[in-house]
């Protein structure tokens, strides 16, 4: 049997490299989206080694950071900051290393940070990623809804029109549709995707990692009066199977039609449910004339 030999000049330089600072420049660091275990090494490693934490809120970063047992400057930013502080911030990224995270998950995933990172790349920063924890793909995981392909796209909006034209907008996509939401939405989210995107299976993941972890896979309308009975909390991702291959049957075409034509002209109403159903035109167009009558 061959014997393991430790190459003590090799653990040293390990250690060193350890211990020694980072190179100047932005690192991207995913944080944990809820079980503070959640954490790579490498994070771990950079958090460690870094100068300062660009964060959102320094109260949610700063619990992070007395769970990992380190102590480091904590620097607020956010989308919203002022171009002169995003200035300076990059400034210093040329003597020092800052590691960008988000309350939780990956940065710039429907969180602050693409300014700041395209900032630093027309400065010559050097950026760096760390990957970890994403609340869309862990769901996806969970859901058991096809994963080959999906498209993630983000909060829904809040207004009512608006969420039903990006609904409408991205039915006919062949892919699983992947969006975040607030639990105080979540009802009014899923009833709008029962109109829009009529026939498909939903899942709500919630809790994701915490102790009440849950996924749900049922109809629009089932899930609907869970959720109504039981109002749920915290952040959730809302996957939207795929459109199934069989043609929208008439009566789902005029489902579309009349929540369109609430709003729109007939002509816009035909156009858009034409998009997402693959109907005529101009057939949708005498049928919105004729409900519209």
């Amino acid at each position: 049997m061959a014997a393991f030999v430790t190459n003590t000049s090799d653990a040293s330089d390990t250690n060193s490299a350890a211990n020694a600072a980072l190179a100047p420049g932005l690192y991207i660091v995913a944080t944990p989206i809820g079980n503070l275990n959640d954490i790579t090494l490498r994070a771990v490693d950079v958090l460690t080694r870094c100068d300062g934490v660009a964060c959102e809120d320094t109260r949610v970063t700063g619990k992070l950071m007395r769970h990992l047992g380190l102590s480091k400057p904590l620097w607020r930013y956010n989308d919203h900051a002022e171009e002169r502080d995003r200035a300076r911030l990059v400034e210093s990224m040329a003597t020092r290393a800052v590691a960008l995270v988000s309350d939780a998950g990956t940065p710039l995933i429907s969180d602050p940070g693409y300014r700041l990172v395209n900032a630093a790349r027309e400065a010559g920063v050097e950026v760096q990623t760390i990957p970890g924890p994403c609340a869309a793909i862990a769901a996806i995981t969970l859901a058991g809804l096809p994963s080959d392909r999906f498209l993630f796209a983000g909060f829904l909006p809040v207004k009512e029109k608006a969420r039903a034209d990006m609904l409408v907008e991205l039915s006919g996509i062949d892919a699983t549709l992947v969006f975040y939401e607030s639990a105080g939405r979540l009802v009014k989210a899923l009833s709008a995707i029962d109109v829009a995107l009529p026939g498909r299976r939903v899942g709500v993941a919630r809790e994701l990692t915490k102790l009440h972890e849950e996924c749900r896979v049922d109809t629009p309308s089932a899930l609907m009066a869970h959720y109504e009975a039981k109002p749920p909390k915290g952040e959730i991702v809302l996957l939207v199977e795929p459109p199934h291959e069989t043609k929208a049957s008439a009566e789902d075409v005029d489902t579309l039609l009349r929540e369109a034509l609430r709003t729109e002209k007939p002509s816009q109403a035909a156009a858009k449910v034409a998009k997402a159903t693959g109907t005529d035109r101009k057939a949708l167009y005498a049928r919105a004339m004729e409900l519209r009558g």
